[in-house]
């Protein structure tokens, strides 16, 4: 059923593998991370807009705060007249919220997408989703669109000497089946790699969080303590997030999360831009 979601994904990453594999040399480590955060360069773009829209909705949803909370102080009781109230006040005023969280719903799939096509082309573990295939069944089994010889490509590849789809806790048996193809990785070179993009991820978020609450409409009504809460959790717990999941991150997926970071910071200029526009445009009119 997933196939939905791994072959698209698996296809752009071919595309662009491609494109970087004919300038760089198809077996080379910066052609195959070129490929990845293009991939995601590719998906945001598709998503750029949505994420206007999205952002228009939470403006909007922000500004009809206060009614909202007069309408549940007023119908609390009755959540289907409540309901109702609240789905009259946000057609008024244009507000669909669904739209709101859109894009984040349709990047979840393809994180996951991403992590198993980049897993897959080395199952030659025994966890979870891992066939435990022999090194030479691996090299020889297609992964998705990827045909064996490229399979074969990635697992020579080397991103300043470590293979993008391993991570710092990949087991012994997943690092002794690059023997082959260029040496089995010690644990030190790839630490020397996904440490690095683990920090600068962890940084990105910070700068990317900081950006989007100094931008936010001030809520006077909300808990002072609940807002300080939520603004902690922004700036220094999800940026955290990276260091503490990063050593069982392969470092493709610390290319995407970094990537993500680089696009989102961009993004969120060009939003600020286009709801200011908006605002000037809605204050011309009342005048």
């Amino acid at each position: 059923m997933l196939d939905v979601v791994y072959y698209p994904i698996s296809a752009v990453l071919w595309a662009w593998h491609r494109v970087f594999g004919a300038i760089l040399g198809a077996d080379n480590g910066v052609a195959w991370a070129l490929s990845v955060v293009f991939l995601v360069f590719t998906v945001r773009a598709l998503l750029l807009w949505p994420g206007i829209v999205s952002a228009r909705t939470g403006r909007r949803l922000q500004k009809l705060r206060p009614q909202l909370d007069t309408l549940r102080r007023q119908h609390g009781k009755d959540t289907r007249k409540l309901a109702l109230e609240t789905q009259k006040l946000q057609r008024e005023h244009g507000v669909r919220p669904l739209l709101g969280c859109l894009p984040a719903l349709v990047q979840i799939p393809v994180f996951f997408g991403l992590y198993h096509v980049l897993r897959s082309f080395n199952r030659t573990g025994t966890g979870l989703g891992q066939l435990g295939l022999t090194p030479e069944q691996n090299a020889n089994t297609a992964n998705h669109v990827f045909s064996a010889h490229d399979v074969q490509s990635f697992l020579g590849a080397r991103l300043f000497g470590a293979p993008i789809s391993v991570s710092m806790s990949s087991s012994d048996t997943v690092l002794a089946s690059f023997a082959q193809f260029g040496g089995v990785p010690s644990v030190a070179s790839i630490a020397a790699v996904a440490i690095p993009l683990m920090l600068i991820a962890c940084l990105a978020t910070h700068v990317n969080a900081r950006f989007s609450l100094s931008h936010q409409i001030t809520d006077t009504g909300s808990n002072p303590m609940q807002a300080d809460i939520m603004r902690k959790l922004m700036l220094w717990v999800m940026p955290v997030g990276s260091i503490v999941a990063g050593p069982v991150l392969p470092v493709a997926i610390l290319l995407y999360w970094v990537a993500n970071n680089i696009w989102t910071y961009g993004q969120q200029h060009v939003t600020h831009r286009v709801l200011e526009r908006d605002e000037a445009r809605a204050a011309r009119a009342v005048a």
